[in-house]
């Protein structure tokens, strides 16, 4: 593993997609501005059948990378039978991964545009299949305490009934981007939960999400990007990506330094407090 530069405080990427096609042009490049900036360590989440086995190989060339396998809401409806047998597999070459993507989405249903790209060919679980294999999931990384990356749009209610009614693993389990209110923080923390700022949230639509990250406990907050997706907002980029070959911004993992500056900011406080306790609650959820 790279060592961090000395000036800098080590960065954790709690979410991102570092294996997606979108990225693979520039991987030599984004790896070498991710040592730059200080990254230590960046958790890899695969979500469909199709691209575990892309998570595991770049996760043995890059030891930055952390490993997670999971089955997002996105891609329940597409699963093969023999799903639950191949993600056990995964962990049978990579014991000390994560599970995750997985979760809850209530937008591909209700909001969705029937056209949208991002879903073609996919077809939308009913938000009871959804649940279904969240919550094997779920048990499935609590009977190993493995911590799990969670995703949810529009089913807070849900998740928060699932989660108290089924097993959880001890470590806990994140949050990812979170974008519910203030007041399911505390119930949330006290069933474990992590919460995960997101660059893209410092667009000026998300000013109430930017308002609930204000006042997150410390012990509870982590930083990530989700890359390739969810850009910064122009302004805030310091690092560019060509764009994808259709035509959509492609967010650069090293954004992530932005995010923390960002996120330091907001709270009042210096970026190297910040990070350290961003360090300390990446390796209490996803230390081995």
């Amino acid at each position: 593993m790279h060592s961090t530069p000395p000036h800098l405080p080590p960065l954790f990427d709690a979410h991102c997609h570092l294996h997606d096609a979108w990225l693979v042009p520039h991987r030599d490049v984004v790896f070498a501005e991710l040592a730059l900036i200080g990254l230590k360590r960046a958790v890899v989440n695969g979500s469909s059948e199709d691209d575990w086995t892309e998570v595991s190989a770049l996760a043995r060339e890059r030891p930055v990378v952390l490993p997670s396998y999971g089955l997002h809401p996105w891609d329940a409806g597409n699963r093969s039978p023999g799903w639950k047998a191949r993600l056990v597999a995964q962990f049978v070459h990579d014991p000390g991964a994560a599970v995750g993507e997985i979760g809850l989405d209530r937008w591909i249903l209700d909001d969705a545009k029937p056209d949208d790209p991002r879903l073609a060919g996919l077809r939308r679980a009913p938000l009871d299949e959804q649940a279904e294999v969240f919550t094997w999931q779920l048990e499935f990384a609590a009977e190993r305490n493995l911590p799990a990356s969670i995703h949810c749009l529009q089913a807070w209610g849900l998740l928060r009934e699932l989660l108290e009614s089924r097993r959880r693993p001890a470590r806990g389990f994140l949050l990812h981007g979170y974008g519910g209110s203030l007041e399911m923080v505390g119930p949330f923390a006290e069933l474990g939960a992590y919460f995960s700022f997101n660059g893209a949230f410092l667009g000026p639509r998300h000013a109430a999400k930017r308002e609930v990250f204000r006042k997150i406990p410390a012990d509870r907050l982590l930083i990530e990007t989700d890359a390739p997706a969810m850009p910064l907002p122009p302004e805030w980029r310091a690092h560019e990506l060509p764009q994808a070959p259709d035509g959509s911004v492609i967010n650069h993992p090293a954004n992530l330094e932005t995010s923390y500056a960002a996120l330091a900011s907001l709270r009042g406080v210096n970026v190297v407090e910040l990070a350290a306790a961003v360090e300390a609650n990446f390796n209490r959820l996803f230390g081995r």
